[in-house]
């Protein structure tokens, strides 16, 4: 990656070198852009000593970043408005650098109940008991929007619960859930196991949503802003190659190696391709305008509590960051984003 006019110099190259930068994620297909960096060795080459956690849920991973076990994390969009505002009883400042990928969710369900929707609609899902990955999570909030655009109160009609992502297709299987909204590839991996029917992508409610973002410890980020530069141009890097088509089959490869070696490469390349609708690069570019939508879905279910200054509810979103990191890979910022917000009732 070109970095001709900001170029460190040895001392700071060695100096971040030598400090492991510990990045979170949870096993999606959206954490690409971080594990296709690590393994093109992008990190290495903006001299940066970059250590990936994989973590077993949403909540562990907001913990170990709002705790100081990260530096850095795999973020789901909602989350930096829901630490920043304390909900859930945890309070962190997070700095968003960029975003990691957009769509790539699926509703899947059971296939008695995904043929039961096919012939009565929203109805059959009444009393249904279905999943999300986190209270705060788009998964939740696109999936109650879609619900109420069925007929159904998410909080009366449905009985949501919280299950990680790795673990969803074992309780479609084992019948302790009745179907999820959940990244890929885990309804891929439902279907391929005959424990569920996808019947719609989050990307059927809101086209080219925002799904995951890249965010740090903003304390850290300022502390240690080259670093959190050189990791965001890493990142934005890896999101170009992987929207090459050329690249689909490394990409696999490479993912399958890091995150999902329990799984058939066919699976994750379903997740990868235009079945899941999960891109990459025009997600990049932190858009404001995005998390406000979050943000109004988040006070319509009551989530958030009515004394929320809800204009600092959005200061993570600053992309000074991107623009940086950006600037040094000749990345072009985008005017606007690919989609317009729905509306929020």
């Amino acid at each position: 990656m070109p970095d001709d006019s900001h170029q460190e110099s040895p001392r700071t190259a060695r100096r971040h070198a030598a400090q492991v930068i510990r990045l979170g994620f949870v096993p999606l297909l959206d954490a690409a852009p971080l594990l296709v960096a690590e393994a093109l060795g992008l990190f290495e080459a903006v001299g940066l000593n970059v250590a990936l956690s994989a973590e077993p849920s949403w909540a562990t991973l907001r913990d170990r970043i709002a705790f100081g076990g990260l530096e850095g994390a795999h973020m789901l969009s909602p989350m930096p408005i829901a630490l920043a505002a304390g909900l859930g009883g945890v309070q962190a400042d997070i700095t968003v650098a960029c975003g990691l990928g957009r769509q790539g969710n699926a509703i899947t369900l059971t296939p008695k109940l995904a043929s039961a929707f096919a012939q009565q609609g929203g109805k059959a899902l009444r009393g249904a008991t279905l999943s999300v990955v986190f209270p705060f999570s788009s998964h939740n909030y696109l999936l109650r929007h879609w619900l109420a655009r069925q007929g159904l109160d998410a909080d009366q009609d449905i009985r949501l619960v919280v299950v990680p992502p790795p673990q969803v297709a074992a309780f479609l299987a084992s019948g302790r859930i009745d179907g999820f909204c959940t990244g890929a590839p885990w309804g891929s991996h439902s279907v391929a196991i005959g424990a569920g029917r996808v019947i719609m992508n989050t990307g059927d409610i809101w086209p080219g949503h925002p799904e995951k973002l890249l965010g740090f410890d903003s304390a850290w980020a300022k502390a240690n802003r080259e670093a959190a530069i050189g990791i965001t141009a890493a990142t934005i890097a890896a999101a170009r190659w992987l929207d090459e088509p050329e690249n689909h089959d490394d990409a696999v490869r490479i993912l399958r190696s890091r995150a999902f070696a329990h799984l058939e490469a066919e699976t994750i390349a379903k997740g990868l391709g235009s079945v899941g609708q999960l891109s990459f690069r025009d997600a990049t570019f932190p858009f404001r305008s995005e998390a406000e939508w979050w943000r109004g879905q988040m006070r319509r279910w009551g989530h958030l509590p009515a004394a929320a200054d809800s204009a600092a509810l959005l200061d993570s979103w600053d992309p000074d960051l991107w623009r940086a990191a950006a600037g040094r890979i000749g990345e072009p910022e985008p005017l606007h984003p690919p989609q317009s917000t729905p509306p929020l009732e």
